[in-house]
């Protein structure tokens, strides 16, 4: 697989084109192993995290199988679908989609919530080739009969595991209902949770099974360390020492909460330390700004719920920190998965307090190996773990999974509960993500 290239795999000139002007060369094993398979016009399931070049792994195929115009009596029928579990993966999908049909007369657009919808209705009355798309915001447009899906002939459900998280399950079989049955589709997850395996088999025929990394295993090159602190302002002290580091240059911080990630982000600013935080209840342009300012290097942290910690691809972060250990060890893996990319080396520090410990203990566990310790050992007796508040630090989650389990209403990204009723379960989904 090594010796493959890109003009090797009988991609159109116009795509072959377009990765020269990358220097892209080389496809990643995902790519050398799904390309082919998808060209041929086979389902398939991946298995894999970010990081791992999936994004040009689906979207280099359905441009190779578009390379030709289309009728124009269909022009208002989206030809390809591409759902999402956040807004921030959905705007990345769409530049990569842009970038690698660059010399192709495409029409494609990215529709979630968050923004006034004007826009996105504008372009899906133009006529579309390509919708990149957030559950919520294209199942309430769906519903107002602004979005005909009747013509798409290739679906690609990517991060079906965060979809399960953030509770979009429900949203995105109402999707996968609307479609035709004769289409080409693609399901791309990290791990495997028993709903996902369940859906991939009702939503993908005879698929092509395409696994690159063992299931929520970590990136060999992290180094990952863990420093145990006191309950109280322990957390604060070791911010100071850890930050004292010149080599800590351009760092994603973690918190469990909005608020949390809030009070870090300012508590590093009177360190002198330039932080902006990411989170659910940030607007769409206020979450753009931030990361537009960490990826031009004018701030040296950004501080984020678990809502980066999948699908957010900056170049050249140094190092990750746990400053709140998650409550699910496989959103460790995910957020350490932030550094040590395109071949880089990264660091990965933790901090672990008396509450943390059991965290700690089933990182570990999942890992099968044991986080370096730096300083002294564990401080004071062991606590009982933080009130769970699920994955992504929304508040009102109910832990694991999307929170139906536990008798709340499923959450959007930014926390805030999904409301039910009305012919669609209400128009709040379109502020999903």
């Amino acid at each position: 697989m090594n010796s493959i290239e890109f003009s090797d795999l009988g991609l159109s000139d116009p795509i072959l084109r377009a990765l020269a002007a990358r220097n892209h060369v080389t496809p990643t094993p995902i790519q050398a192993e799904a390309i082919p398979g998808l060209m041929q016009g086979r389902d398939m399931l991946g298995i894999a995290q970010t990081g791992t070049g999936k994004t040009g792994a689906f979207a280099l195929p359905v441009l190779h199988k578009f390379r030709n115009p289309r009728p124009k009596e269909n022009i208002r029928r989206p030809r390809a679908l591409v759902l999402a579990p956040t807004r921030e993966l959905a705007i990345q999908i769409g530049e990569e989609f842009e970038a690698y049909a660059a010399q192709m007369k495409l029409r494609q657009t990215v529709i979630f919530g968050g923004v006034k919808e004007n826009r996105q209705i504008s372009a899906l009355k133009r006529g579309l080739d390509i919708v990149i798309a957030t559950p919520g915001r294209l199942l309430d447009l769906h519903g107002r009969n602004l979005v005909d899906l009747s013509g798409v002939e290739y679906f690609v459900l990517d991060e079906a595991d965060r979809m399960l998280d953030m509770g979009f399950v429900r949203d995105v079989r109402k999707i996968v209902a609307a479609l035709p049955k004769d289409r080409q589709s693609l399901l791309f997850s990290a791990t495997m949770p028993n709903e996902i395996a369940k859906l991939s088999k009702q939503m993908l025929r005879d698929p092509l099974r395409v696994e690159v990394t063992p299931q929520a295993t970590p990136v060999e090159r992290i180094e990952q360390t863990v420093r145990h602190v006191s309950a109280g302002g322990g957390k604060t002290q070791a911010l100071r020492d850890v930050f004292a580091d010149p080599d800590l240059s351009r760092v994603i911080l973690f918190t469990r909460t909005k608020h949390r990630a809030n009070r870090v982000a300012e508590q590093l600013e009177k360190m002198g330390v330039p932080a902006a935080a990411i989170h659910g209840n940030k607007s769409q342009a206020a979450r753009q700004k931030a990361l537009k300012r960490f990826r031009a290097g004018n701030c040296r942290v950004l501080v984020a719920t678990d809502i980066a910690a999948r699908g957010i691809d900056i170049d050249g972060v140094t190092h990750v920190i746990n400053f709140e250990l998650p409550n699910e060890p496989e959103s460790y893996v995910h957020r350490i998965g932030r550094t040590a990319r395109a071949g880089a080396s990264g660091v990965a520090i933790a901090f672990c307090d008396p509450s943390e410990r059991k965290y700690l203990r089933d990182i570990e566990k999942l890992l099968k190996m044991s986080l370096t310790m730096v300083g002294d050992g564990p401080k004071g007796e062991e606590t009982a773990p933080p009130k769970r508040q699920g994955r992504g630090g929304g508040k009102g989650r109910g832990g694991k999974g999307s929170g139906h389990r536990h008798g709340h209403k499923p959450a959007h990204a930014n926390g805030k509960p999904r409301r039910r009723g009305g012919k669609r379960g209400g128009r709040n989904p379109q502020k999903a993500a």
